[in-house]
């Protein structure tokens, strides 16, 4: 849709020609100066592309309002989650209305004793744009909380310990520190790691509870920029983690809980591609590793005799079937795994060496076992998991592996007018030129004729392994109430069909991401879903990239494009190790220095291959403190587009000077994000109610 405002100044960057030489090939880069942060003339280019980006949306006010007041009239606002039962109390969070984010709740002995408040997370954000809660760990006598913030979007964390007993905070606070903080079992030992500028956790520290930061023990030191750390804690307590790890291989270290001032042990030098994870039973290692089995495998091995020689095997490799991760209880292996692009639990009882699969009722869903519920309980017999589907609302459920039966303890709560049975979902595969099947989820209202006159949002991702699941999104039914059908592809580059199918869409296989979604839009046209005058698609930072690639080969094939925070400046990036997580990423796109990586890598980098041709809609969304993907990469790229494009469709930025790489943080703010970009999409659409 063309501008509701023609005499609006459309932004214009100015042109500062860089030439960069590498293997030979001159590389002009007219925006290059737009990467300085510092420079006052880009935080007033960024202002430019924000007013009119403000101004070209103006007149979707109040579709924005009405989206929005849709969005939250779906939610419960005032509402508790599943309280999580660890020792002696039962732990949760709850939500208030009218209030940004989450207050963290305990109580001690049964549900009905006094609730006490760890935390609440609204009165520690009061003074802040910008606010999100990283770690938040009780110690294991339950007497301290470990918890870190992030005020700027940075992912940069400052560490803070209280006092659950007074309710005061402990003077020290720990700087820079990231995701990987654990408790020993002594309750006054906390280990955690830093980031380097890079933004890689390169040192492991040990801090004794009161003290200063300053006299913390530096327990390890990574020098290798393509390894990172991470801590973790085994089911049964006792045993404490440091996993180094680069996007193919993996070193495990090991401690006990209980012995926090001796040394970690080494279970498995790192080899290269190799990798493995851990779990921990009875003075037993269970591994799920890729050595010989690229769809990974189960072995174990004794805790005294950790290395590789001596794994043996416990679930051999299947070529269709990969091996996701394995949990621990006291009588019970859980085995994550995934098959035909859906994931599957495989219980197998200790005791009788039975085995069995959870059955699930609908052909697409999914489930969630990486974050809450985190099945804290060694000894128990409970399996906690979420449920959901495009469909059905997140559900809680606990699972016996006894007796099979599982019991649901809360279903999310769906407000207004929604009911399941008025839409549907649907499983296809495209097929690609190679013969590859790309499963597709759908979801849409019943009744939606296949007339090619549908509006479709396709998303997709197709990068680092990932898995795009199809979960329940209640904001999603705004658009499927106007007549839209939500489409998923899961394309290579992802990890829904197994290891293979992301091997299959990186480095210099990268390209059958970006054929395979534009398979996946074909298919749906051909299947007479929608057609390219009624065809959104929508991705987020590789995400981003692929909406960026695809959008250059396929210029008009598209009606409307959304790309969040993407990915898009590929060679420049890949060139500067200066810049975070560039050296871990060499796995997944290849380097640059080399000339091959360097010829694939400029085919496909979609702020270099802008050509002077139509393009279709676009919105830009991204941060200025991301340091995943720099805010200076869709700059760049909407000012090439600029001034290359021969159409007059929308091309907007909306740049948040405050935020990093996942948006706004409060729950209410990230709804009116939401409500923007479904705005924009619906206007291009014509449609305005």
């Amino acid at each position: 849709m063309s501008s509701k405002n023609p005499d609006l100044k459309i932004p214009v960057a100015k042109v500062i020609p860089r030439k960069l030489n590498i293997h030979g090939i001159e590389i002009l880069d007219n925006y290059y100066w737009l990467k300085e942060k510092s420079n006052p003339d880009v935080i007033k280019y960024l202002e430019e592309e924000n007013k009119y980006t403000k101004a070209m949306m103006s007149h979707t006010e109040e579709l924005q309002e009405n989206l929005y007041k849709e969005m939250l009239g779906r939610i419960k606002e005032t509402d508790l989650n599943v309280p999580e039962k660890i020792d002696d109390y039962f732990y949760y969070s709850r939500t208030k209305k009218g209030k940004q984010y989450r207050i963290y709740c305990r109580k001690k002995g049964n549900l009905t004793a006094e609730e006490e408040v760890l935390l609440d997370v609204n009165q520690l954000a009061e003074k802040f744009k910008y606010f999100r809660l990283g770690i938040f760990k009780v110690s294991p006598n339950h007497h301290f909380l470990a918890f870190s913030t992030d005020t700027e979007g940075s992912e940069k964390y400052s560490l803070k310990i209280k006092n659950l007993i007074t309710s005061e905070l402990f003077q020290e606070k720990i700087t820079n520190t990231y995701y990987s903080v654990e408790w020993a079992n002594d309750n006054k030992t906390i280990f955690y790691t830093i980031l380097n500028e890079e933004m890689r956790t390169f040192k492991l520290f040990k801090h004794d509870l009161g003290s200063d930061q300053e006299e913390d023990l530096l327990v390890y030191h990574e020098m290798d920029d393509a390894y990172y750390i991470s801590l973790s804690k085994s089911k049964d307590r006792n045993i404490l983690f440091m996993t180094i790890e680069s996007k193919i291989t993996t070193e495990i270290w090991y401690l006990d809980s209980d012995q926090p001032e001796d040394r970690f042990n080494l279970i498995q030098s790192r080899q290269k591609n190799i990798e493995y994870s851990i779990a921990h039973h009875n003075g037993k290692f269970y591994i799920v590793t890729n050595d010989q089995a690229t769809n990974f495998r189960l072995m174990e091995t004794l805790v005294e005799k950790p290395s590789k020689k001596n794994w043996k095997e416990v679930i051999g490799h299947r070529k269709d079937v990969k091996v996701d991760k394995v949990e621990a209880f006291k009588n019970h292996l859980v085995i994550y795994e995934r098959e035909n692009g859906l994931k599957t639990i495989r219980i197998r009882n200790l005791i009788t060496n039975d085995e069995h699969y959870i059955n699930f009722p609908e052909d697409v869903y999914t489930f969630n076992y990486r974050s809450t519920p985190k099945n804290p309980e060694f000894d128990s017999n409970i399996l906690r998991f979420h449920y959901s589907s495009p469909i059905t609302p997140k559900s809680v459920f606990d699972y016996n592996m006894d007796t099979k039966e599982r019991d649901l303890k809360k279903q999310e709560e769906v407000l207004g007018d929604f009911d399941s049975s008025l839409y549907k979902t649907e499983r296809m595969f495209a097929q690609a030129l190679d013969g590859s099947r790309i499963p597709i989820s759908l979801v849409y209202k019943q009744g939606i004729v296949k007339n090619g006159e549908n509006c479709l949002l396709l998303y997709g991702y197709g990068s680092y392994g990932a898995s795009m699941e199809a979960g329940f999104n209640s904001n999603i039914f705004s658009l499927l109430d106007r007549g839209f059908i939500h489409a998923i592809a899961h394309i290579r580059g992802g990890g829904e069909m197994g290891r293979p199918w992301y091997e299959n869409g990186k480095l210099l296989n990268k390209k059958n991401t970006f054929t395979d979604f534009i398979t996946c839009a074909e298919h749906l046209i051909q299947e007479n879903f929608t057609s390219p005058n009624y065809l959104t698609i929508m991705g987020g930072s590789a995400g981003g990239l692929l909406m960026g690639a695809v959008t250059n080969m396929k210029t008009t094939f598209f009606k409307t494009v959304v790309s969040q925070v993407p990915f898009v400046d590929v060679i420049n990036t890949m060139l500067d190790p200066s810049i975070p997580l560039t050296v871990i990423e060499y796995d997944e796109w290849g380097n640059p220095n080399e000339k091959v990586y360097f010829d694939y890598m400029r085919s496909y980098s979609p702020y270099d291959n802008i050509e002077a041709k139509d393009y279709p809609a676009i919105l830009i969304t991204s941060g200025l403190n991301d340091p995943r993907v720099q805010f200076w990469e869709p700059t760049k790229w909407i000012a090439k587009l600029r001034a290359l494009k021969t159409d007059q469709n929308r091309l907007l930025l909306k740049m948040d000077m405050g935020t990093g790489h996942g948006s706004s943080s409060g729950r209410y703010d990230y709804l009116k994000d939401i409500a923007f970009i479904f705005a924009f999409i619906l206007d291009e659409l014509g449609i305005n109610t």
